[in-house]
């Protein structure tokens, strides 16, 4: 039986940055990396890369990830009668999962890790931890996305679920150089986006908050994506749908042997949608934690560990995008954030921090809320009075 000091199930964002920080710390190690798919592999996703998670990947020495890629500084965000069109402070890019997830795997083989095309259906607790019989190692990190084998193995209960679909179209000229959301006046919390590659072509989609009965179905989605973008799906191929699973404010890592990161853990932004600054900070901390452990001679050592790291890294944030998130699906609040994001560009780079990385809810931010809440409540309160002249 092939044996390792660490196993990282899936070799996504999460996974890949778990290879590259374990051997950050030792080069030496012996850290496999485990996928059922060959890359380069198309995922779904939005593609949007925060300037965060390339500060992350320089700090872990891994370069080159946006070469050939155009940098994106607008953002425009609309809903109904409402619309802000401001230039983020720090630029993002769109770059298709295809090319940014083999950067990072490419990144992870040179730091030293080993790439086997494997799909793991069975974890096994020992002296050693045994997957699917064949591979042994001394800690584990599942990075297997939404639907983890490694977090059913612990036991975890999924938490709330988005479910969104997206494709690839040529790009119009309304919404050329600018990523853009619009968020959808009807139902429950959802929102339609456009983000420009720069190539001609932009991820487009549409994805909502899964409801307790209703379950919407790829036609329902095209429809809604091409009513809030008219014409978005025009000439669009390589639609697939995925689940995302939202972090709340609760989260906590698992002690132990076994991490989770990414996806796997369930730390996908219940604003955005977001999920790949939370896969690589994560991914970079188990893999520190797993090596320390492993290191220490004390593997078991390693959730304890993984927790230190991600408290510090996470756990404030985290409680302020739960809060957030609540506010949100309250269409008054939504309304009230364009309207001091158009107002005060303070308020809009807050907002986008709170999206993209490790924001909070500001005073600036707030106060910008309450004073466009309490001007609407003023405005409603008025206009009866106007009609009645």
């Amino acid at each position: 039986m092939t044996a390792w000091d660490l196993a990282v199930v899936g070799s996504g964002p999460a996974g890949a940055a778990t290879a590259i920080g374990a051997l950050r710390v030792d080069p030496s190690l012996r850290v496999a990396l485990l996928d059922r798919a060959e890359f380069p592999r198309d995922k779904s996703c939005g593609d949007g890369i925060a300037p965060h998670v390339i500060d992350l990947l320089d700090g872990a020495g891994v370069t080159g990830i946006v070469d050939g890629h155009v940098p994106v500084s607008r953002l425009r965000l609309e809903k109904g009668s409402h619309r802000v069109d401001r230039t983020m402070r720090r630029p993002t890019w769109v770059i298709p999962r295809a090319t940014f997830d083999l950067r990072l795997v490419d990144a992870a083989r040179t730091a030293g890790a080993t790439l086997l095309r494997h799909r793991v259906r069975e974890l096994a607790e020992g002296s050693t931890l045994v997957l699917d019989g064949e591979l042994e190692a001394r800690t584990v990190v599942g990075a297997d996305g939404a639907y983890s084998t490694v977090a059913r193995a612990l036991g975890m209960a999924p938490g709330p679920t988005a479910v969104a679909l997206r494709g690839y179209a040529p790009t119009p000229p309304n919404r050329s150089g600018a990523q853009v959301i619009v968020f959808d006046t009807e139902g429950q919390p959802a929102y339609a986006w456009s983000f420009d590659r720069g190539d001609g072509l932009s991820n487009v989609g549409y994805g909502e908050l899964l409801g307790r009965r209703h379950r919407p179905t790829k036609a329902e989605m095209m429809e809604r994506l091409d009513t809030l973008l008219p014409a978005a799906t025009d000439g669009g191929t390589d639609w697939k749908g995925h689940h995302l699973p939202l972090v709340t404010g609760r989260w906590r890592p698992p002690a132990g042997r076994i991490l989770l990161a990414g996806d796997a853990a369930g730390l996908v932004n219940p604003i955005t949608g977001e999920g790949i600054y939370y896969a690589v900070a994560t991914g970079l901390a188990a893999g520190r934690a797993a090596a320390e452990a492993v290191i220490a001679g004390h593997p078991a050592t390693a959730g304890a560990r993984y927790a230190r790291m991600t408290k510090r890294l996470l756990s404030g944030h985290l409680r302020h995008v739960a809060a957030a998130a609540w506010l949100g699906q309250h269409s008054r609040v939504v309304d009230a954030g364009l309207r001091a994001s158009t107002s005060d560009q303070r308020v809009f780079d807050d907002l986008v921090e709170l999206g993209l990385a490790r924001g909070r809810i500001t005073t600036t931010l707030a106060r910008g809320l309450v004073r466009e809440l309490a001007t609407g409540t003023r405005s409603r309160r008025i206009e009866p009075r106007r009609n009645g002249l």
